[in-house]
């Protein structure tokens, strides 16, 4: 297999220095033929001032551009390390003074104490930060990410690579990993892990092993876990369902939660390294999904891409149904028919939309379009997703060009936040609004009073 080998340089922040130099450094990793090698860099830390942040990104550029002339071999391929620590500023400059290097792959310095604090907020700031830094086309290794729990945050977020020894860390300290935590061996009643280190054990047999071999076993299994979680995250990459693997994870701990709630501020760079379509369908258990690359793009390519038919007047607004894609349901399919009857040829003058959670506004031309019929969603909706959609409604209707807005109410579902954003962007645009309310949002009655109320628009 592939063998990479690191400088040893963490072992600058635990005892403040090393005996070795850069270059020794690299003939060393040359001499045992390592295929993938690190430069001597110097980890930033986490407490480190701005002023020592700045001199350990110097002193780690400063190696990187003498890697040329220290060098012998052409047959390894060398990695760049980006420090800063927490000093996003620093990082950036870092990463961009890197990658205008020859360097094959990247790797993101310092994060091993952020990560021992949980603080994942910060880690996946530090990581965005040397990505949007980096040249794309460069592998990115995250030093010391050694627990499973984490690995589908960390990939993504764009990290390709991962080393740690946390597994016989652990082990040494008696701590068994999961893909969801950590547990403490004398907690354990069971093992919930069927690999071969675990199976046919318990933990009562496991305390009263030898200490030695207690760690082997312990080792083992946590290598077995995150080995688990690795192909886990890569099945999840081919059936298009990473973001749903990181949701799960995500509610493992409050801290991974919040780093995934915290990637709303990137948003948008996340929607333009995401690919516009998948294999399989897409689900949202809450407003959290509202993070995700599809529903930014979704939202980025109505409004500056899309225009209603020219000969729109009224803009007709029908809420959700269960049946996608939306135009295709039983009752889509009535109250259209309902329209078109009572309109005959003026029915070209209205242009009909649905308006659905987690996308807001899907106009009926695009409603088969990936991925507005290819999801499913959790009802009831929380108060977070009715007002993403409430906002998106009223958004849509200040944005075009409609004379008359004709909305058939669905008070259940919407808590009546689709009428007030209505109502609310009207007024701004002076635009007369019609509301058709009926205790049973596709009766009969419903739909006649729909078609009526559109009528009258169109008079």
């Amino acid at each position: 297999g592939v063998i990479m080998t690191d400088s040893g340089a963490y072992q600058i922040l635990v005892y403040g220095d090393v005996e070795v130099g850069s270059e020794e450094i690299v003939r060393y990793q040359e001499e045992i033929n390592a295929d993938i090698a690190t430069i001597l860099d110097v980890p930033t830390g986490w407490t480190t001032s701005k002023q020592q942040a700045q001199r350990t990104v110097n002193e780690t550029l400063k190696r990187a551009r003498e890697l040329a002339k220290i060098k012998t071999r052409d047959d390894i391929a060398w990695v760049g390390p980006v420090q800063g620590g927490q000093n996003l500023e620093l990082v950036a400059r870092s990463a961009r003074r890197m990658g205008e290097l020859p360097f094959h792959i990247h790797a993101l310095g310092s994060p091993t104490p952020v990560m021992e604090q949980y603080l994942f907020d910060v880690l996946a700031d530090m990581i965005l930060t040397a990505k949007k830094n980096l040249p794309l086309e460069r592998p990115l290794h995250l030093f010391g990410a050694g627990h499973p729990f984490m690995f589908a945050l960390a990939v993504a977020l764009g990290c390709d690579l991962f080393d740690s020894a946390a597994y016989a860390i652990y082990a040494r300290e008696e701590r068994y990993m999961t893909e969801y935590g950590t547990t403490r061996l004398d907690k354990l009643e069971y093992f919930p892990c069927p690999c071969p280190a675990c199976n046919k054990k318990d933990p009562k047999s496991v305390t009263a092993m030898p200490r030695i071999e207690r760690q082997k076993m312990l080792a083992q299994h946590n290598l077995y876990a995150s080995f688990s979680e690795l192909r886990r995250i890569k099945q999840a990459i081919i059936e298009g369902h990473l973001w749903e693997h990181l949701e799960l994870r995500a509610h493992g701990h409050p801290a991974l939660l919040k780093a995934l709630k915290n990637l709303k501020k990137h948003s948008e760079y996340l929607e333009k390294q995401s690919p516009a379509t998948k294999k399989s369908g897409l689900f949202f258990f809450s407003s959290l999904g509202l993070i995700r690359p599809e529903i930014v793009r979704h939202r980025g390519r109505l409004f500056e891409r899309y225009s209603p038919p020219k000969e729109a007047e009224v803009l007709v607004l029908l809420p959700q149904t269960r049946t996608k894609p939306f135009h295709k349901s039983r009752e889509y399919r009535k109250a259209v028919r309902c329209i078109q009857q009572r309109l005959g040829d003026n029915a070209g003058r209205v242009h009909v939309c649905t308006y659905a959670a987690p996308f807001g506004v899907a106009p009926q031309e695009l409603d088969e379009v990936y991925p507005l019929s290819q999801y499913e969603i959790a009802t009831p909706l929380d108060d977070e997703m009715i007002k993403h959609v409430a906002k998106h409604v009223s958004d849509y209707i200040t944005s075009m060009n409609y004379k008359k807005v004709v909305l058939l109410k669905d008070v259940e579902m919407w808590k009546g936040k689709i009428v007030t954003a209505c109502r609310q962007a009207c007024k701004k645009k002076e635009l007369p609004l019609t509301v058709v309310f009926v205790e049973k949002t596709w009766s009969e009655r419903a739909l006649k009073d729909l078609a009526t109320a559109v009528q009258k628009a169109l008079s």
